[in-house]
C-alpha cells in the first residue's frame, strides 16, 4: 500500500505567494536566478538575481517552503552564492555605503 505525503495547506499558499513574488522579479529584470540559505530558526532566506544585475532577498518560514517556491517559480536554483553567480549583481551607491559603512567610516547607523 502506497503512502500518501500531507500536504499542509498553509505551507503550500505560503509557497505559492512566494513563488508569484519571484516570478514577478523575475519578469521586472529580464529574468532571475535564485540561492536559498538557511537562516536558523528564523526559515530561509531567498537571493534572488535578475538578469539586468538588481537584486533582492525574500524570507521563507522554513527552507522547504522557500525550495517548494523557487521550484514553482521556474527559475535557476545555485547551491551556493559565489563564482559566476555572485559576479552578475551590480551594486551602487547604496549597497557600499550599508555593507562598509559601519566598518569602513562610513555613515553611522543611529
Amino acid at each position: 500500500m502506497a503512502e500518501t505525503q500531507q500536504v499542509d495547506p498553509k505551507a503550500e499558499r505560503k509557497a505559492a505567494r512566494l513563488a508569484k513574488q519571484i516570478s514577478s522579479f523575475s519578469k521586472s529584470h529580464g529574468g532571475a536566478e535564485g540561492q536559498v540559505a538557511h537562516l536558523g530558526e528564523r526559515g530561509a532566506r531567498i537571493v534572488l538575481v535578475g538578469e539586468d544585475g538588481n537584486w533582492g532577498d525574500l524570507v521563507a518560514p522554513t527552507y522547504e517552503i522557500a525550495e517548494k517556491a523557487v521550484e514553482k517559480a521556474g527559475i535557476t536554483r545555485h547551491e551556493s552564492f559565489d563564482g559566476e553567480f555572485a559576479a552578475k549583481v551590480k551594486t551602487g551607491r547604496y549597497e557600499w555605503s550599508r555593507m562598509a559603512g559601519i566598518q569602513v567610516g562610513g555613515p553611522k547607523n543611529d
